[in-house]
């Protein structure tokens, strides 16, 4: 057999696993199309869902809910947005299986087990932030930006009658459909993705590459690291920052008792198998005090010209020449 048959031979199974890999995601592009193209026929509907939060608010303040297209492509900007955030979600099962098809039949049985709850996790993770984000932060954060508006005598802009005794000005809110629906998309993704913390850190704690004790020991940066994270995705109003760090400060400890628990089943399964070593078995004990003397090691002081490991052979020689001098007659 030639070299060359050799690496046509080892490259074979990587063309296979490529072109496998080529059909999964060719699978996951159509499922994702057709996702799409089926929430753009109903786009309509999944906006005013959308705009519920808002115009609850608006609501509540007396207002009518009313957006506005500020050009004149924009209505069809916010029908794709919509499709594109509807179809990913309506889609998302199938290409989840495409991926678990793809990478499941390289991975052992005990792996299989370990990483299917996680691929099961999280999506249901994001969904749970994303409902969070829906109908908790979002209501409270346009309910701090609507609380700028200014209102004339009966809300009017331009009062009939005197000019003199015109109402102070009116500035209301008429939004932008398009920008309404960025800031609620932004809200939603965000938390889903904040949602993943536990799924992630469980994980990572399943794989070692982290610890409950080493997350419990950064915990003080990580109450930092939260507070910046609330302070970017959320409004600057205090209350729904304060929401966002309590939320994922919780998630963040229930992460540290999800990895304390990986851990101990890790622990109580090995030790069950006889490959857990405590730390104390692995250090050597110390029976021999450094203070006395080895009896083993011949006292300098007693024989000074005693053999020693360090003799060397030939200082022995030159000994022995100086012994013959001192023999000779003079």
């Amino acid at each position: 057999m030639s070299p060359t048959d050799e690496i046509e031979e080892s490259s074979a199974p990587l063309i296979e696993h490529l072109a496998e890999l080529r059909t999964r995601l060719i699978k996951a592009v159509v499922a994702f199309l057709i996702g799409m193209i089926i929430c753009f026929t109903v786009a309509t509907p999944i906006f005013n869902f959308l705009t519920d939060p808002l115009c609850q608010v608006l609501a509540n303040r007396g207002q009518d809910c009313d957006l506005i297209f500020i050009s004149p492509q924009e209505g069809f900007f916010v029908a794709i947005k919509v499709s594109l955030l509807g179809g990913f979600m309506l889609s998302f099962p199938f290409i989840a299986n495409q991926m678990w098809r793809f990478v499941a039949p390289g991975l052992y049985k005990s792996e299989k087990g370990a990483f299917l709850p996680f691929l099961v996790a999280s999506p249901f993770m994001f969904l749970l932030g994303a409902a969070f984000a829906f109908y908790v932060v979002t209501p409270l954060a346009y309910d701090f930006f609507l609380g700028f508006q200014q209102f004339g005598t009966g809300g009017e802009a331009l009062p009939s009658g005197d000019p003199q005794a015109a109402a102070p000005l009116s500035v209301v809110f008429q939004g932008s459909a398009q920008e309404y629906l960025n800031l609620t998309i932004k809200f939603i993704v965000a938390f889903g993705l904040c949602f993943q913390l536990p799924v992630l850190l469980t994980l990572m704690g399943k794989a070692g590459l982290v610890s409950a004790e080493g997350l419990g020991n950064v915990r003080k940066y990580a109450m930092v690291g939260i507070l910046v994270l609330a302070a970017l995705v959320t409004p600057p109003d205090v209350i729904t920052q304060g929401i966002l760090f309590v939320v994922v400060y919780g998630l963040y400890e229930v992460s540290i008792w999800l990895v304390r628990r990986v851990e101990a089943k890790r622990e109580a399964q090995l030790r069950a198998e006889g490959l857990w070593f405590d730390d104390d078995e692995d250090e050597p004990e110390d029976t021999q005090d450094t203070d006395e003397p080895n009896p083993e090691t011949p006292d300098a002081a007693e024989d000074p010209y005693g053999e020693s490991e360090f003799d060397d052979p030939l200082l022995d020689e030159f000994g022995d020449d100086e012994d013959d001098d001192k023999d000779k007659p003079k």
